[in-house]
């Protein structure tokens, strides 16, 4: 059953009674929906006019920032909506929460997206990607990261709105994830290992070399694939990866999917700028997946008490932020020990070789 309220907030009560509140208006859904249609449009028709070239550091950080500066502008429009300068206490109250809910999701969501884009420099690392044809292949992982996590959300509200207790699932399986990432922060990545990658091989003739951004090449007049389609499949592989580790992790902080959606979304909007923005600093940040863990256990950690004690939002925007900076500064002051990785995580790894 849906109920709406007169200042347009919707609530969602399912069979058993539980309460979900919504401010997903009719509205909002369909300017959302329009935002995201013609930011996309303007991706591809800008990456179909650049042509297979590489995107300079200075072009990668200018669209960064423009993404950036495109969420807050959203989530200070939302506020707006929502009656945040408006004369009603509870309608200013409730667009500064879910005004700080979507800046904390953002936040978060931006955080484990930092850790997708280590995962991608090191399949284009692997497979020897050139940079010219590497947008085209983010393109492609980005939308399929957009559809997944549209349908992991409608299903993950659907299954928190009939089934609460899945809420301790979803907390659990966040710690377990930081743990993992944690212990395989000290490991290198061994795709020879990687059974995604052995099974693909094993079922598909792979072309020894590139063939433009083509997916398909043909060798003696057999039809193969290039090494193109196998990043590609890949890439979605870690798009299901990653999009099942994150959702949990903003359910914890808000089980609005107005909220949960549009965080998701600005936060991979972005993505592909911010991939060659960071891909020649990761050796910078080397000790961000060990924070990245860090956060996941928090969340879990959150979640998992969510019927015992409520950590307000904001104090879960300060800790991950606290917690992001803190290793982002140490990584500037301690210096790597041998051949730096970013993170093993989804991967099998082995151990790394300190000099």
């Amino acid at each position: 059953m849906r109920l709406a309220r007169p200042n347009g907030v919707f609530i969602h009560l399912s069979a058993k009674g539980f309460a979900m509140i919504s401010v997903g208006t009719p509205l909002l859904w369909s300017l959302f929906a329009c935002f995201v249609v013609v930011a996309l449009l303007i991706d591809f028709f800008a990456l179909n006019r650049q042509g297979a070239q590489k995107v300079s550091m200075r072009a990668a950080a200018i669209w960064s920032a423009i993404w950036v500066a495109v969420s807050f502008v959203f989530v200070g429009f939302l506020w707006w909506m929502l009656g945040g300068m408006g004369d009603d206490v509870a309608a200013r109250s409730m667009a500064n929460s879910k005004a700080l809910e979507f800046v904390t999701g953002y936040l978060v969501e931006k955080a484990l997206a930092v850790d997708n884009i280590f995962v991608f420099l090191l399949l284009f690392t692997y497979f020897g990607v050139p940079p010219q044809f590497q947008k085209r292949v983010l393109m492609i992982g980005i939308l399929a990261a957009l559809v997944l996590r549209g349908i992991l959300i409608l299903v993950g509200s659907w299954m928190i709105q009939e089934f609460h207790w899945i809420m301790y699932v979803f907390g659990a399986f966040l710690v377990f994830t930081g743990i993992k990432m944690w212990m395989a922060s000290g490991e290198e990545p061994d795709l020879d290992k990687n059974p995604a990658l052995n099974w693909v091989k094993r079922r598909v003739r792979i072309a020894p070399d590139y063939d433009g951004e083509r997916f398909f090449t043909k060798i003696d007049g057999v039809k193969v694939a290039t090494p193109m389609l196998l990043v590609v499949l890949l890439i979605g592989i870690v798009d299901v990866v990653f999009a099942v580790d994150s959702i949990p992790a903003i359910f914890a902080i808000t089980t609005d999917p107005f909220i949960v959606l549009t965080s998701n979304v600005f936060a991979i909007l972005g993505l592909r700028a911010l991939y060659f923005l960071l891909a020649g600093m990761q050796e910078r940040f080397h000790l961000l997946p060990y924070g990245l863990a860090i956060v996941l256990v928090f969340i879990g950690t959150k979640m998992l008490l969510i019927d015992i004690y409520k950590i307000p939002v904001a104090w879960s925007l300060g800790a991950t932020v606290t917690i992001l900076a803190l290793t982002m500064i140490l990584s500037l002051y301690i210096k790597p020990k041998g051949e730096v990785t970013a993170s093993a995580y989804p991967f099998d790894g082995k151990s790394k070789k300190h000099d």
